[in-house]
């Protein structure tokens, strides 16, 4: 009798664990629960936590709630200004409300089929209102916010939120992009050529002024020092007038003495000359410069210290012996 007793708990027990197990069910802050009662949605469960079902008559169905990506393949776009883009682009989403995320898309699968036409046809219509330096330089980041605008607007329907829409890449199609690359190549080398002719002719200008500058100092600089010149010979003229009304006897003497440093250098030529002629006056001795007839020698004539010495008279050159 007790062991029967004991049996029947026993197995009850095993009916109860069972029965927990099977009508137990958990929700994380990661995923969103929905039951489904015969295969007909129930209210969500949002909040984490432990929750009961019917066992073997509802199943619970997980969706997630964290951010989801969505890649969209590249596509090519034609700007208003009828340039050719090549296009990728992505988005970010999440599920807002699990129920009507579930009965518009099933699954994850699902939603991205939906939403990846969406994201194109957002794509194609916000770019091709665009210009083509507007989606690739000017505009970019407006554009994606309006993107995404337009995506949310056809999204609602669907239960889901799209976070952020971003543009990978706006390219031009090859084909297209060598054209660019070579007219681009074309227009540098004009515009360097106009670059290296201005300068060729801003350093002509700078040339020809600095050779007119150069011209001019040197004009002045000549009329200076010639001016300098003439006036330094003026002085020197005056000075060896001043020096020779001063002593004409010594500056007679003076001027003889450079005379013969001129007239008598050491050159491998020997002159033969009468010794008493006037002009070795100063180097013969006071007594035979008075036993001369005439007593006193005559004076010599003064020669300008620029001028040569005067030549000797004519006399027959021997050679060096």
């Amino acid at each position: 009798m007790r062991s029967s007793l004991s049996s029947g708990i026993l197995i009850a027990l095993a009916v109860a664990l069972v029965m927990v197990f099977f009508s137990a069910y958990t929700v994380t802050p990661r995923d969103y629960a929905l039951p489904l009662r015969l295969g007909e949605p129930q209210t969500p469960k949002t909040e984490p936590g432990l929750y009961w079902k019917w066992p073997f008559i509802e199943n619970v169905e997980y969706i997630d709630r964290q951010v989801l990506d969505l890649d969209n393949q590249a596509q090519e776009v034609i700007a208003s200004d009828q340039k050719r883009l090549v296009v990728d682009a992505f988005a970010r989403y999440r599920v807002s409300d699990p129920l009507k995320f579930f009965q518009t898309s099933h699954s994850e699968k699902g939603a991205e089929l939906q939403l990846t036409a969406i994201l194109s046809s957002a794509v194609r219509r916000v770019l091709g209102q665009a210009t083509f330096s507007a989606v690739v330089r000017d505009n970019r980041a407006g554009l994606m916010t309006k993107i995404r605008d337009e995506v949310n607007r056809e999204a609602t329907g669907f239960g889901v939120i799209v976070i952020d829409v971003r543009i990978r890449g706006a390219d031009l199609p090859e084909a297209n992009s060598q054209a660019v690359y070579k007219r681009m190549q074309s227009e540098r080398k004009t515009e360097a050529q106009q670059i290296r002719s201005q300068g060729t002719q801003k350093a002509q200008v700078i040339t020809a002024d600095a050779d007119r500058q150069v011209a001019k100092i040197l004009g002045e600089a000549r009329g200076t020092a010639s001016a300098t010149t003439g006036a330094a010979d003026s002085a020197r003229i005056k000075i060896l007038a001043d020096a020779y009304n001063r002593d004409p006897e010594f500056f007679q003497f003076y001027l003889s003495m450079r005379n013969y440093v001129e007239a008598l250098k050491p050159e491998n030529t020997q002159m033969f000359i009468s010794p008493d002629w006037d002009y070795f006056r100063y180097l013969r001795s006071p007594a035979e410069a008075a036993a001369k007839p005439g007593g006193t020698p005559a004076p010599a004539v003064p020669l300008p210290p620029s001028t040569a010495p005067a030549p000797a008279p004519a006399a027959t050159p021997v050679p060096a012996q």
